[in-house]
């Protein structure tokens, strides 16, 4: 076991498993409920349109920061191809890409990650198999998010452009964003953490964008699961706080939220648009969506998530 006996209590302590029946392979998807949408349609005033997805190609953050990861390799496999051989004729152009499931703005799947031999919902680790991949809880059962978003920006509300890499959140922390956006958070509303961490991504700083960040830590996951957010996404390549607290339980934020919680989460959001649109507005919610592609067995899943105001 990698936890101490006080992340064990706190595992056990915000648990979904069996909250929405044995089998779910869904966690908490299921509070992005029906009436929970209509609440994010509700905040739609003018219709602008706010992309938070990061560019897909070589220069993605996939540059050594996790072993055998690559970035977005696209190539072409027709150019100016006619199918008549008749020049002038209709022709096509297509291209492949390989790259890591987790290369860009992406959602994990449950699946992503075990401990104790077991994943969400007390699933077998062994049902992720070398041929099938996820054959439990994959990146197929990441349904299309359509909810309230409120974006927490916690650079801002401590008076900074973006925090100090390693910097670990508090539920504090995300207290003083609530109130910076005037927010009043809901079951099934999906929070956008801002850190500012993408500011070094912009730059060019991808070494520095992909190795020591801000993030989510130990601190928050009682937080996150006393709101009962459908989704947590954040704007680093970690999405915790790394290098972490305590090696000896690495990842925790990732363990406790994915195998214990059936937490919804993501990284490399670019919230920087956003955070500008938010305080333009001086509004801190809107309408979310992000289609996850339903990778058959995937563990995790490329998005491209929007915020419309």
């Amino acid at each position: 076991m990698p936890f101490d006996e006080e992340l064990q209590e706190l595992a056990a302590r915000v648990s979904n498993w069996g909250r929405w029946g044995e089998r779910d392979e869904y966690g908490t998807q299921n509070l992005i409920d029906a009436e929970a949408t209509r609440r994010g349609v509700a905040t739609v005033r003018d219709g602008v349109q706010v992309s938070m997805a990061i560019r897909l190609d070589q220069t993605s953050p996939q540059q050594g920061g996790a072993p055998g990861r690559i970035a977005p390799l696209r190539t072409m496999l027709a150019l100016n191809q006619t199918y008549t051989g008749v020049e002038g004729d209709a022709a096509f152009n297509d291209d492949t890409v390989v790259m890591a499931m987790s290369a860009g703005t992406h959602i994990d799947a449950l699946a992503h990650v075990t401990y104790g031999g077991l994943m969400y919902n007390g699933f077998p680790a062994e049902r992720v198999t070398a041929a099938g991949g996820a054959t439990k809880c994959g990146a197929e059962k990441l349904r299309p998010v359509v909810t309230r978003g409120v974006l927490l920006d916690v650079a801002a509300a401590k008076g900074v452009d973006r925090l100090e890499p390693g910097y670990p959140l508090t539920a504090e922390d995300l207290d003083a964003a609530v109130e910076h956006g005037r927010l009043e958070l809901q079951p099934g509303d999906v929070a956008l953490v801002r850190t500012g961490h993408m500011q070094l991504f912009h730059q060019g700083d991808t070494w520095g964008y992909n190795h020591d960040c801000p993030g989510l830590s130990r601190h928050t996951i009682q937080w996150v699961r006393d709101h009962d957010l459908g989704a947590v996404f954040d704007d680093t390549y970690v999405f915790e706080v790394f290098p972490p607290e305590d090696w000896a339980s690495m990842m925790v934020v990732h363990m406790i939220h994915l195998r214990d919680m059936g937490q919804i989460q993501g990284q490399n959001f670019d919230l920087e648009p956003l955070a500008a649109a938010c305080a333009e507005r001086g509004r801190y919610e809107f309408l979310f969506t992000a289609h996850p592609e339903p990778f058959t067995g995937g563990c995790s899943a490329p998005v491209h998530p929007v915020a419309t105001f």
